[in-house]
């Protein structure tokens, strides 16, 4: 048994992870009084989009797994948001850009698709799964929260601290940004420290309007022109029909066979792809000859890594732009051709720059009923664009900033597009039962760890807290770095790390359990009484709770 710092949550009805205690509380308080894990999962995504900001907000984008557990169904919703209609290369190029800005209000081109992902998949509940529980019920928790306050959390507080940081004033200096400085700062522009209450009135009202007159407020309604208004007042570019035309996607999710089990994930626009090619990958190496945790468990996986990124950095964009050739890029015999290129005695030197910046929440939730939702939520970097319009609370994600002017590039700016997200929430299969539902934030590094999680559940049967609590590792770039890096955990065995040095790794050894390396979360599901094992990450603010 691998030491753990929590103990692994049991539930025999529903159970909920989360990365923060509150949003927990929100969905398991939904299951406990009848609700399906779609109505948890929307009490959770609009709680957690107050109480952990930084990391997500209603001006953001989600996706969503879900499991029908009657017709034995994964479905799969993208909730992203297109760019605007005005949204085109040469639009940037009359302010002299060589490429988006990751902040301020050019960088929020792209519609927040959050809320009508909640909607959408509401109305999934409804018809398909029986859900009795108003929309507006589901709401107060996160209508409460902003209008009553929330105790700060250590990750918000330092995640403010970063952003606020006036030796970087083209990225960070959020300040800057005078609404966002009235809402994430006090008065006299000091932060708020963990354990401080918290208000948001703005968004207490808004969230009061989306719950009282549905998601259309936002979209059609009072709130879209609130934000249009301040948007274009500031030299934004979406627009009132930007926001009319956003529409949330029901599409056909992707899977990989992983050692017998079918894993699933979301297709293009996401890097789901990416995902499951390592695991692709993976199925060619024998795992029960290499031990957990050493060096060659390391190289492969990171190798792994590298190669399927490598195909998804070609390929990936909005697929009503491009055919994707996704068959191709998950057959078995590719994954084969791909393996056979891995050398366990080099490391392979890539020469694009990773960037795994973005920071979001995952969280999963399995009902009394076994339905099961793994979920995602982001605004991009820490505090999205920086740009909260006026009046609304709406903290907007800055997602388009990924989008290059290059028109030449394979995720080139084009209006009414998606851009490549790195969001990706992942379930496992066995047969037609729900084995595993999984995921992380983490931007570059959601695949990885979802490797990591799934090697050690599957492969090495770890208990669930101790698998997502093991020592990680992320591989690519960060903000100011000029190369790729391979950034692993303290844990790890310095004669470990120095054996990867020797095989060619750039290594930079990073703090125990910081939240660099994501907020991992996962729910097993015991087939044989059907009890819910689920765990949380200690590296975020997160609780698993089951009834």
């Amino acid at each position: 048994m691998k030491q753990v710092y929590r103990t692994t949550t049991m539930g025999p009805h529903g159970i909920i992870t989360t990365p923060h205690y509150l949003a927990s509380q929100a969905g398991v308080n939904v299951l406990q009084n009848g609700g399906n894990a779609i109505e948890a999962a929307i009490a959770a995504a609009s709680t957690i989009a107050v109480v952990y900001p930084h990391m997500n907000s209603i001006g953001g984008d989600n996706f969503w797994l879900i499991y029908n557990a009657n017709t034995k169904e994964v479905k799969a919703l993208n909730s992203s948001g297109r760019s605007g209609e005005k949204a085109t290369i040469s639009t940037y190029k009359e302010y002299n850009l060589s490429e988006i800005p990751a902040r301020g209000f050019l960088s929020a081109n792209t519609v927040p698709g959050a809320v009508a992902g909640w909607d959408q998949a509401y109305q999934y509940s409804k018809e398909q799964l029986k859900g009795t529980i108003s929309w507006k019920r589901l709401l107060q928790s996160a209508i409460n929260y902003a209008k009553n306050g929330f105790a700060v959390t250590p990750s918000q507080e330092h995640w403010t601290n970063v952003n606020v940081n006036k030796d970087d004033t083209e990225f960070r200096f959020l300040q800057r940004f005078q609404e966002f400085s009235r809402v994430f700062l006090k008065k006299d522009g000091s932060l708020y420290n963990r354990g401080e209450l918290m208000k948001q009135p703005d968004l207490a009202q808004t969230l009061k309007a989306i719950a009282d007159e549905g998601s259309d407020v936002f979209y059609k309604g009072a709130i879209a022109q609130l934000m249009v208004d301040d948007i274009q007042a500031n030299g934004g570019i979406l627009t009132l029909n930007d926001f009319k035309n956003h529409r949330s996607d029901w599409v056909d999710p992707i899977s990989v066979d992983y050692r017998g089990y079918t894993a699933y994930n979301l297709p293009p626009n996401t890097q789901g792809m990416a995902s499951l090619s390592i695991l692709n990958i993976l199925n060619n190496f024998d795992l029960s000859s290499i031990k957990e945790g050493s060096v060659e468990y390391f190289h492969l996986l990171i190798e792994a890594t590298k190669l399927a990124f490598a195909d998804r950095d070609k390929w990936l964009t909005d697929p009503e732009f491009i055919n994707i050739p996704l068959d191709d890029l998950l057959a078995k015999s590719h994954g084969m051709n791909l393996a056979q290129q891995i050398n366990m005695d080099f490391s392979k030197v890539m020469t694009k720059q990773l960037d795994p910046k973005g920071d979001t929440v995952w969280f999963g939730v399995v009902d009394n009923e076994g339905n099961a939702v793994s979920f995602i939520q982001s605004i991009y970097h820490d505090f999205g664009s920086g740009i909260i319009p006026k009046n609304t609370g709406v903290l907007l994600q800055n997602r388009g900033s990924f989008f290059s002017l290059d028109e030449k590039h394979i995720n080139c700016l084009e209006p009414n597009k998606r851009t490549f997200h790195t969001l990706n929430p992942a379930m496992l299969l066995d047969g037609d039962a729900l084995k595993l539902v999984y995921g992380t934030m983490g931007g570059e590094g959601q695949p990885q760890t979802q490797a990591a999680l799934v090697t050690r559940i599957i492969d090495y049967k770890f208990d669930i807290q101790a698998a997502i609590e093991a020592p990680r590792w992320l591989y690519g770039r960060t903000w100011g770095a000029s190369s790729n890096n391979l950034k692993i955990e303290s844990r790890v065995p310095r004669v470990t790390v120095q054996s990867l040095q020797d095989l060619g790794h750039d290594i930079e050894v990073v703090e125990e359990f910081t939240d660099v390396m994501g907020h991992a979360g996962a729910i097993l599901i015991n087939p044989e009484n059907n009890v819910k094992l689920a765990g949380a990450d200690p590296r975020g603010d997160g609780a698993a709770i089951g009834y």
